[in-house]
């Protein structure tokens, strides 16, 4: 079939013509004899402009892969890729599963590449898996949470009766350092569990969250850190708790401005998505608020655990900020989600603002 195909054969040209797989045919000098309708929504790019220009201009930031195509050639044997990530003309980013094979063996024959785009079931996947990690960590923590409280309550109360039988007042500073640890273990103990109140939800607007956080930080923010807005005020209000969204995002922004090291640039962005899956629910609408940093980024050994409570890279921080917010936005039938390389690490709140939910088929 694939060397039918390389020979542009009409009956299988209609056939590739309809696969929702891209279709690439490159010719021995890698330049473009053939892309399917598939291939040119992927690529943004049409038949017509492409072909006989060389594979480069469709991917001009990805030099490895195109050589890794080139060896295919030198070698006549093809091969295939999972998960690949590849940068295009626009600097969008995907993610596909790459096959390239050589017609028939011959090094002088066309190659053949199938992508199929992967990055909405990689999505939903990791969805997925931090709403599981979500609700585990809370159940972990609310256990955690009743095993210690008990103890620490009678610990408090024993050290209080055991001051008030103290004949020596310089006795009493042993009872006020166990009485002062029970008390800091009991708030961190709280702030693990985070707001134990229902949402009290009522009509709101993002912006009017977002902006309420940013006053409260411009305090905070060092002379060389800049805040950035990028709102699209056409989202319409939505039924949420106001006060732990502003918890949530809070946090967030936070934790993006000590990224920063005192130096850099903080991105608020609102922007809406349409008929988006959160885990396994499709909202019509959903209010998407990127939160982008500049600053140092998150060590590779941490991006899997950030949500989990007492992670966190600072020897003074308690690493239970974004546990909370991710416990909060959840909610609210939402998710917050991290994406991280060299220089740009950017935290995504996804709240829907319809509630009526369909189940994704």
């Amino acid at each position: 079939m694939v060397s039918l195909l390389l020979k542009k054969e009409a009956p299988l040209s209609n056939i590739a013509d309809n696969l929702s797989t891209s279709v690439l045919v490159l010719n021995q000098f890698l330049m473009i004899e053939y892309m399917n309708p598939a291939a040119e929504v992927l690529f943004a790019a049409s038949l017509r402009q492409s072909q006989g220009q060389p594979i480069k201009e469709l991917l001009p930031a990805e030099p490895a892969f195109i050589e890794k195509i080139r060896q295919v050639l030198k070698d006549a044997q093809g091969f295939t890729q999972h998960e690949l990530a590849l940068i295009l003309t626009d600097d969008k980013r995907i993610t596909v599963d790459c096959t390239v094979n050589i017609g028939d063996g011959d090094p002088e024959s066309c190659l053949l590449i199938e992508m199929k785009q992967v990055d909405r079931h990689l999505r939903i996947s990791r969805e997925e898996r931090l709403l599981a990690q979500n609700v585990a960590t809370r159940a972990l923590v609310r256990g955690f949470a009743h095993e210690v409280k008990n103890p620490l309550g009678g610990l408090r109360g024993a050290a209080q009766l055991l001051e008030a039988e103290l004949p020596d007042e310089s006795l009493k500073e042993y009872t006020q350092i166990i009485i002062g640890e029970a008390d800091r273990l009991q708030s961190l103990v709280d702030g693990m569990l985070g707001p134990n109140s229902l949402p009290n939800v009522t009509k709101l607007n993002v912006h009017e969250v977002i902006e309420r956080v940013r006053s409260l930080v411009l305090a905070e923010v060092p002379e060389g850190v800049r805040i950035i807005r990028n709102y699209d005020v056409s989202i319409p209000e939505f039924m949420a708790d106001k006060d732990q969204l502003i918890q949530s995002v809070l946090n967030i922004v936070r934790n993006a401005i000590e990224a920063t090291e005192g130096q850099g640039t903080i991105e608020l962005k609102t922007r809406i998505e349409r008929q988006l899956t959160i885990g396994n629910i499709r909202h019509r609408h959903v209010m998407r608020l990127d939160i982008t940093d500049d600053g140092v980024g998150i060590p590779e050994e941490m991006q899997q655990r950030i949500f989990y409570p007492m992670v966190t890279s600072r020897a003074e921080g308690t690493g239970v900020g974004l546990s909370i917010a991710q416990s909060l936005v959840s909610r609210h039938g939402g998710l917050i989600e991290c994406s991280t390389q060299s220089g740009k690490t950017c935290f995504t709140i996804l709240l829907p603002i319809e509630m009526e939910k369909n189940k994704d088929e």
